[in-house]
């Protein structure tokens, strides 16, 4: 069963540092993660983004919950924790 969304994909901009600052981080235009706010995060950048949003969002959003059926695949080393 999935978890319920904690943050939208516009707080998750927002908590991460902004539109700038992700840009910088996935080395992308600032325009394309303020399109984000509205068409949502791509997977492939919410995987780059998703140790970072789980240490800024204090565990309140962890990579387990962003991917419950592929967490072990993309972050090994989370398979190794208790479930």
């Amino acid at each position: 069963m999935r978890k319920k969304k904690v943050f939208t994909d516009s707080q998750i901009i927002e908590l991460l540092g902004g539109p700038t600052k992700i840009a910088k981080i996935c080395k992308i235009s600032v325009p394309a993660v303020s399109m984000w706010k509205n068409s949502g995060i791509p997977a492939d950048k919410m995987v780059y983004l998703g140790a970072l949003l789980e240490q800024e969002s204090k565990g309140l959003v962890s990579r387990k919950d962003l991917f419950p059926d592929s967490f072990h695949l993309i972050w090994p080393e989370l398979n190794k924790e208790k479930l």
